[in-house]
């Protein structure tokens, strides 16, 4: 390694020889050493994820004919899902990965098959409920999984913000394929076909992923070992704490961590919104088989601009991008409404997903500076878990809005979403900023040379 990094400690970054003057790019970061290991498996393990809801939402909508009861459904998988994921990423930060992940990959997979029995046995809706919380609350969180495991390769790297773009690609890839794979099953198969073929992708994935064992992070110390009982907040900023030995109590105790989260809401507002509402339109133009392909447009621009932002050496501050990107996000979700036709509406759905790749992919990269190693697994999985409650709330919102009012008035709920949480991000801006280098200093924790990446 060049002498401009610090010398290695465990977790710091296992480029393959590049020299950091390299300017960053997706060919240095696959070059990582091991990164593959969880890659591919992770890849196969997260792909069931966009499978989930609408599979829910074709499935139930078959049996009981309303898009309001099917979106009711829906959200409370996702409901459940956004309460028990952040739980999940603490254990995993605490006591493994692959401890938290065996057993909820078995529940998740007997609990998706006893929610596609109950609907084919025309079970009355309470049950349907109850089936839909074990489901939810026992998504595998391999994203943030996935994430953290690229943190604990690349601290202190200047590949940080590229790794976050390649997940981004990586998360609507699968939103690419996964809604697409869903509606071709539900609609060509049979209307279980989706959610069947989740539970056991889910299961296989998820074992392959556990199986890689060298490369999830290190568990962190309980709180309050060796740390001053005080230390609850975040004590340096994701360089200076990334040896894992800062302490919080919670990643959500984090001012700027609770502000992406209100962000991350009106993301998932708009991926609810569209997959309930591009569902109904599609049924009301006769081709049903259409709502995948809108879907996957959507997705399509989320991907390509996600690959474009992770190939950009960007000078402008990550508060700055969040910002202009999010402001972009809620002005195109804001024109849904208004498409008439499936031309239009394809358009203007691409633009949308261009616009969402740079708000998800600077909100994550905002994290890494300001949550310490040791919690960061948790603090990816309250960003996941806010898209999955934002996703849920419009889902039940799109659904009784399609019920009762005109086709396409789910389109809505992305335009509410976005506006209320971009409102609130320009309100909370200033909680975006890192904590200064002087604090860690002052509190002994976490100091370390800075990092040169030119």
């Amino acid at each position: 390694m060049a002498s401009t990094v610090t010398p290695r400690t465990p977790g710091a970054p296992e480029t393959s020889g590049t020299p950091s003057s390299t300017r960053p790019g997706y060919g240095q970061l696959l070059r990582t050493r091991g990164a593959w290991t969880f890659l591919l498996p992770g890849f196969a393990a997260r792909q069931p994820f966009a499978m989930l809801t609408l599979s829910i939402v074709l499935l139930v909508q078959h049996t009981t004919g309303s898009y309001g009861a099917a979106g009711a459904v829906a959200a409370v998988t996702g409901v459940s899902m956004a309460l028990f994921a952040p739980f999940t990423g603490r254990l995993a930060d605490r006591h493994g990965q692959r401890a938290v992940l065996l057993p909820v990959i078995a529940v998740h997979a007997l609990a998706g098959l006893s929610l596609t029995a109950l609907a084919l046995a025309d079970a009355p809706l309470w049950a349907l409920f109850a089936a839909a919380v074990p489901t939810g609350a026992s998504v595998p969180q391999i994203g943030p999984m996935v994430r953290a495991r690229w943190g604990v390769k690349l601290q202190g790297s200047p590949l940080v913000p590229t790794a976050a773009a390649f997940e981004s690609v990586t998360d609507e890839l699968t939103f690419v394929l996964g809604p697409l794979l869903a509606t071709a099953l539900c609609t060509a198969v049979d209307p279980a076909a989706g959610l069947l073929t989740e539970a056991g992708l889910t299961l296989v994935g998820g074992l392959l992923f556990a199986a890689q064992r060298g490369s999830q992070p290190a568990v962190a110390p309980r709180a309050g070992a060796g740390a001053r009982a005080g230390a609850g907040a975040v004590t340096g900023s994701g360089s200076g704490s990334g040896d894992g030995h800062a302490r919080v109590r919670s990643a959500l105790a984090v001012p700027g961590v609770r502000v992406l989260v209100v962000a991350f809401l009106g993301i998932g507002a708009v991926f609810g919104g569209m997959q309930v509402a591009l569902a109904a339109f599609s049924e009301s133009i006769g081709e049903p088989g259409l709502n995948g392909v809108l879907y996957g447009t959507f997705a399509a621009g989320n991907m390509l601009s996600g690959i474009v932002c992770g190939a950009i050496a960007w000078k402008v501050a990550p508060r700055r991008r969040l910002l202009v990107g999010y402001a972009a996000l809620a002005l195109t979700a804001s024109g849904l409404w208004a498409a008439q036709s499936v031309v239009v509406l394809a358009g203007t759905g691409l633009l949308v997903g261009v616009c969402i790749a740079p708000a998800l992919i600077t909100g994550y990269t905002i994290v890494e500076s300001l949550v310490p190693a040791g919690a960061r697994t948790e603090a990816f999985t309250w960003l996941t878990g806010a898209v999955a409650l934002g996703q849920a709330a419009a889902v039940l919102a799109a659904g009784q809005l399609e019920d009762r009012l005109w086709d396409g008035a789910g389109f809505l709920v992305p335009m509410a979403g976005t506006l209320l949480a971009f409102a609130t991000l320009v309100a909370l801006r200033a909680r975006l900023a890192p904590p200064a280098a002087s604090r860690t200093v002052a509190r002994g924790v976490g100091h370390r040379t800075p990092v040169a990446v030119d």
